[in-house]
């Protein structure tokens, strides 16, 4: 149901893939997932991105089952950090694919450094496109 690849003719990713082909024909755009508990609120100490990180997995995770997916069934990934550090970016990363929700990040992926996310303090996001199975 779900192909991955990566041509030749670029280089070789660390873990993810630079194509991703579904045959599914239903997809689940989920919205980004923020370090939001169930009260609203930001998690972690300012700074604290592996709080954060992992409160985004619950939430990924969350979203996914409400959805019918699970992480193997996602087809496209964008995680924000807001930090211009690669450090920082790494770190997350590393997080996410020491998580449950790794097979999500084995596809299409994308990894940025931002200025600014929509919660006063927001450190971490991601956000996730998934291949709903028959």
């Amino acid at each position: 149901m779900i192909d991955r690849s990566n041509p030749s003719t670029v280089h070789e990713p660390d873990g993810y893939s630079h194509v991703t082909i579904s045959s599914a024909g239903r997809l689940a755009h989920l919205a980004g997932q923020c370090p939001v508990d169930l009260s609203g609120a930001v998690v972690g100490e300012p700074g604290d991105f592996a709080a954060q990180t992992e409160q985004v997995i619950t939430n990924c995770l969350a979203v996914l089952e409400a959805a019918g997916a699970g992480p193997a069934d996602v087809v496209r990934s964008v995680v924000y950090v807001v930090s211009a550090d690669s450090g920082d970016l790494t770190a997350v990363w590393r997080q996410l694919n020491a998580s449950p929700l790794a097979p999500a990040f084995t596809t299409a992926s994308t990894l940025l450094g931002v200025t600014a996310l929509g919660y006063h303090g927001q450190l971490v996001e991601v956000d996730l496109t998934a291949a709903l199975p028959d």
